[in-house]
């Protein structure tokens, strides 16, 4: 079962959450780009554990090291890439516990049926979000690959708990509207820590998160994430389409359960004449007048910002009591959790699905790309 994805772009992650390293190997990037190490740290560091109360005290450097596919200047020469990520702070001791009892909301059941204890426990093994890292490194490099070709992309933490952030200003192709959503892509690049657009609702968002972890508990969340500058006509019908191939790598990644386009779940809803995107002229160019589709129809690209919406749930793992079973014994069991988790996974997955989105439109514009006339 390899853990890969992608048509023209393909990624294959490795590793576990407490082996030597994990990494990735990425086939297919166009030869010549010049990779800029230091914006690909900054991108990383961004998802690290250990920055603050809301996330893990465990602590990695996340030092993404190149074993291949760049020349002597530092460019991209044809070969497979391959990036590894020591693990250098692991505790597989705090794992004692859950090795005949999983844990309640992971994966452990799921791989105890499947492998019968031939499965890596220890931080989730191939299961944990640590995996999230070389994705990431991966994604960081889409990122700049298509920064390169006009492309913007953000994210941000639209709710945790019951506590919402301004939603992203992607409803149109407007001057007034686009203007909008670059300021909005502008605060969240200022160098802040906590990804949330008002800092207000960041707050209550940081609190949200304390009061749950002060109760030995986690809390779930929702992140909103666009791109913008992409030309009309990227993707393809059914499953080759920007919705299919960004719906696959969402779902790779563990705490995700729910995603939504544009509208999303709203349209259940509406008529059609509230939902339908009337077409007019911008700039131009024939775009979407509104944008309840998401910035993209039929799977394929519209020219209006591609936008996305994910859920994360709780972390499984919490230091309050629940209830499980002992496989070894075939008894009831309970289950307190040690160890360091995130209360909230959702602000450290932000670039995570930055992430996602580059890699998924970038496979797309490299695999199914606007036709020429």
């Amino acid at each position: 079962m390899a853990s890969s994805f992608g048509t023209a772009l393909r990624v294959t992650v490795f590793g576990q959450s407490h082996s030597p390293a994990i990494g990735c190997v990425i086939e297919g990037l166009p030869a010549g780009f010049s990779l800029d190490m230091d914006a690909l740290r900054a991108f990383m560091a961004r998802r690290a554990p250990g920055q603050a109360s809301w996330a893990t005290p465990r602590k990695e450097a996340d030092e993404p090291k190149v074993l291949s596919g760049l020349n002597q200047r530092g460019e991209t020469c044809g070969a497979p890439l391959a990036i590894m990520i020591e693990n250098t702070n692991t505790r597989s001791g705090d794992y004692d516990d859950v090795l005949h009892v999983p844990r309640p909301g992971h994966a452990d059941f799921a791989a105890q049926a499947k492998w019968h204890g031939h499965q890596d426990v220890p931080g989730g093994g191939h299961f944990s979000g640590r995996l999230t890292a070389p994705l990431c490194a991966a994604g960081g490099i889409a990122l700049q690959m298509l920064g390169a070709r006009g492309v913007r992309i953000g994210a941000h933490l639209l709710q945790v708990g019951d506590v919402f952030d301004e939603g992203f200003n992607a409803s149109s192709c407007y001057a007034e509207s686009a203007a909008s959503l670059q300021a909005q892509l502008d605060s969240l690049a200022d160098g802040r820590i906590f990804p949330a657009i008002d800092r207000t609702a960041g707050d209550a968002m940081i609190d949200a998160i304390a009061s749950a972890r002060d109760a030995q508990d986690s809390i779930g969340g929702s992140i909103e994430c666009v791109a913008t500058g992409l030309p009309a006509g990227i993707g393809g019908p059914m499953f080759d389409g920007v919705e299919s191939t960004i719906a696959r790598l969402a779902f790779g990644v563990p705490a995700v359960k729910a995603l939504e386009f544009g509208a999303g779940a709203r349209v259940a809803g509406m008529r059609a004449s509230q939902n339908n995107d009337p077409f007019g002229m911008v700039d131009g160019k024939v775009r979407p007048l509104t944008n309840n589709a998401g910035g993209n129809l039929g799977g394929i690209t519209t020219g209006a910002p591609l936008c996305f919406r994910i859920a994360i749930k709780p972390t499984p793992s919490i230091a309050r009591e629940q209830a499980s079973v002992d496989i070894e014994k075939a008894c009831d069991a309970t289950l307190a959790l040690r160890g360091r988790h995130d209360p909230c996974i959702a602000p450290r997955a932000v670039p995570v699905a930055e992430a996602i989105m580059a890699l998924a439109v970038l496979d797309s514009w490299l695999a199914f790309p606007p036709q020429t006339t």
